[in-house]
């Protein structure tokens, strides 16, 4: 039992702070170790030996579903419900209602300051691949999008809407979005693409 229970905020703090931090760099189990440290003497300080156990395997569970989210799913579901597997764990372990609320405070606080140690160190490979992945992905789906968009301009068209100055034609069979640039042009009107900037359609009445 600990003598004063803010500490139980600091335990929890530097325990989530270096086990959270060993998921996001590779720190070859330095920080996992530490952490580790830190937890188990927080719940073996309030707990006896069997709920001690029981208590390490919820909080455990909690960072193990933060893995499989960020390795698998990387949406975020299985990633809450661990760290909520986590708030849960130091709450109710804690004698009493004030301990526990420092120890929930700790795991927030330590969960969101461990995103620190990405601007100090090598992240890990697979929050790495996953960004690269991300925006790759993006990048080239908004690239492909733009070439489709510049292949428009001189083509011709119909006005599918009045455009006044903002409307939709019809180009080979394909409805976009365009703009007419002040000028109003009634629906039916032939028009023919002027320029195009990224996915901005410019028309004129052809």
């Amino acid at each position: 039992m600990f003598s004063y229970d803010w500490i139980a905020l600091f335990i929890t703090f530097l325990g989530t702070l270096f086990l959270i931090g060993e998921l996001l760099v590779n720190m070859r189990g330095a920080f996992a170790i530490v952490g580790f440290g830190f937890i188990t003497v927080y719940f073996s300080g309030y707990l006896a030996a069997d709920m001690f156990v029981i208590m390490m395997l919820v909080y455990f569970l909690g960072m193990i579903l933060m893995i499989i989210d960020g390795k698998l799913l990387n949406d975020g579901t299985l990633a809450t419900i661990g760290g909520a597997a986590m708030v849960i764990a130091v709450g109710f372990s804690a004698p009493n209602w004030i301990a526990g609320l420092y120890s929930v405070i700790g795991v927030i606080l330590g969960g969101a300051a461990s995103l620190l140690f990405l601007k100090v160190f090598k992240r890990r490979k697979m929050w790495t691949q996953m960004a690269l992945n991300d925006q790759l992905t993006s990048e080239m789906g908004y690239n492909s999008m733009k070439e489709t968009y510049q292949e428009l301009v001189g083509r011709q068209g119909k006005a599918e809407t009045d455009m006044r100055p903002v409307g939709t034609v019809v180009i080979d069979g394909d409805d976009y979005s365009a703009i007419s640039n002040g000028q109003w042009i009634s629906q039916g009107d032939e028009i023919v693409v002027v320029s195009v900037d990224g996915t901005k359609i410019l028309v004129k009445k052809n």
